[in-house]
């Protein structure tokens, strides 16, 4: 048996995701389940660290004494962090075996070939990270276990590569090692928050997308019964569904809504879902409606049918409105997302403000498109890149040249925000939302606090433009 610490890096602020929502390290926690299952083996002893609250990971390295740490690496922004927590644990434990995984570092794990990391996880990380704190608990040798990049001497070494499991036989996620910080993690003004996840991968290829690269094109679900056992654990209201495309099989979330009915499973769902499908299926939203179903995340992307070809989206912006309007007939909160591209004019720019305006959109997710490694659009893009600051490559900043100056381009690009704050009544109603929350001890001042931060750097051009003047991070 070993002492294994488990560390989830955050963002110190700043526009973004980041600033307006925290979401539960549902990966570690998977990884935690796999851990301590005794299905696999004795089980080994597990604390996590979420760096949410400063002065955890010292006391967990001091009085836990970690003989080994996994740390995650899921977005590109996350390296710079990832590695310094690692120099962190090698300099409080130097005898620990340090690895870390997660989407970023299996497609990109170069970047974690560090002194201080011995070890990538390659893929799925639950049946790995297993075999790899038994094989070192035992003083085995890594080289038999599949799915790693190990940091050797003589370089890295990649193991065989781990075939996709079977879903429903890996071990439920294991909540309780984030109990101390499961009122901190929320979705706006969705707060506290839990997440589940009911599938992975996606079938489609958008050019953006590094989801579908890094599940190797497949896709798997978790059977209706096992989705809704999970769903009775969670105590949260509101319940984040992380699948990419929840409704990829429609007979399956079908079967899951009959099976939340059935069983008298109540939360506050959010959902990813194309409009495509949305529309298709109304029936299908009155269903989950019923069941509660909140809110639908829907990837409009862009305002132009070419401009979607050109992201191989395989949809069309008249499935995106229809989507729009039947989320509003039917009473469930919508969030569409769009992407801007850096060579967009003023005109392209007042496009997707006149449409937001006239679809009065209120609460939209608006990135830069971004070259993610690991995508196919950075495999265009990337002799292009104007930085290779990973901070920068977080969906708020411009990585390759803009068409407008860059002062100029970020204006525009939070005039949006400021176009559907104004356009939509949204203001008025979310802040008597937020402070009915307060006064109920839902959420504390301090989410209040975070989430106002966020709102006032998303609406200053300024902010963005400080992460290009800053140069080269700290940690890198």
């Amino acid at each position: 048996m070993a002492r294994v610490l488990l560390v989830q890096p955050r963002p110190s602020g700043g526009v973004g995701f980041g600033s307006t929502a925290v979401v539960e390290p549902l990966g570690l926690e998977a990884v935690g389940g796999a851990l301590l299952d005794p299905r696999w083996g004795p089980p080994h002893e597990v604390r996590l660290v979420d760096m949410l609250v400063p002065g955890d990971l010292d006391r967990a390295l001091a009085g836990f004494r970690p003989e080994m740490c996994g740390i995650s690496c899921g977005f590109t922004m996350d390296v710079y962090r990832a590695r310094s927590l690692a120099r962190r644990v090698k300099e409080a434990r130097p005898g620990c075996f340090v690895f870390v995984g997660g989407h970023h570092a299996s497609l990109c794990p170069e970047d974690l070939v560090v002194p201080e990391v011995d070890a990538v996880v390659v893929g799925e990380g639950e049946i790995t990270a297993r075999e790899l704190v038994d094989t070192v608990a035992r003083g085995g040798c890594l080289r038999g276990v599949p799915g790693l990049v190990l940091n050797t001497p003589d370089g890295p070494v990649w193991t065989e590569v781990r075939p996709p499991a079977s879903l429903d036989d890996l071990p439920v996620a294991a909540r309780h090692l984030t109990a101390s910080y499961r009122g901190r993690y929320y979705l706006g003004l969705q707060a506290p928050m839990a997440s589940v996840e009911t599938a992975r991968g996606c079938p489609y290829r958008c050019t953006f997308c590094s989801v579908w690269k890094f599940y190797g094109g497949t896709v798997r679900a978790k059977s209706p019964a096992r989705v809704a056992a999970e769903l009775e654990q969670v105590k949260e209201e509101y319940v984040l569904i992380t699948d990419d495309n929840f409704l990829l099989s429609v007979p399956r979330a079908e079967a899951i809504a009959r099976e939340l009915r059935q069983n008298r499973i109540r939360h506050r769902y959010t959902i990813q879902a194309r409009s495509d499908t949305l529309v298709k299926h109304p029936d299908l939203l009155r269903l989950w409606k019923e069941v509660g179903l909140y809110r639908v995340f829907v990837g409009i992307e862009k305002v132009d049918d070419e401009e979607l070809q050109a992201l191989d989206k395989r949809n069309t912006v008249e499935n995106n409105v229809r989507a729009l309007d039947l989320l509003r007939r039917l009473g469930i909160a919508v969030t569409p997302s769009f992407i801007v591209d850096p060579d967009y004019t003023r005109r392209q720019f007042e496009r997707l403000r006149a449409f937001l305006r006239r679809y009065r959109i209120s609460a939209p997710s608006i990135a830069v498109l971004t070259p993610l490694p690991g995508t196919e659009l950075y495999r265009k893009w990337r002799d292009r890149l104007t930085t290779t600051n990973y901070e920068l490559f977080d969906l708020f900043h411009s990585v390759v040249p803009t068409r407008l100056k860059l002062e100029e381009f970020y204006r525009e690009f939070t005039s949006l925000y400021r176009t559907a704050v104004r356009s939509s009544g949204y203001l008025i109603p979310n802040l008597l939302i937020l402070l009915r929350n307060v006064v109920t001890g839902r959420v504390s001042p301090g989410h209040v606090w975070r989430i106002a931060r966020g709102v006032r750097c998303s609406l200053n051009p300024r902010f963005y433009l400080r992460g290009h003047l800053a140069g080269s991070p700290s940690g890198s």
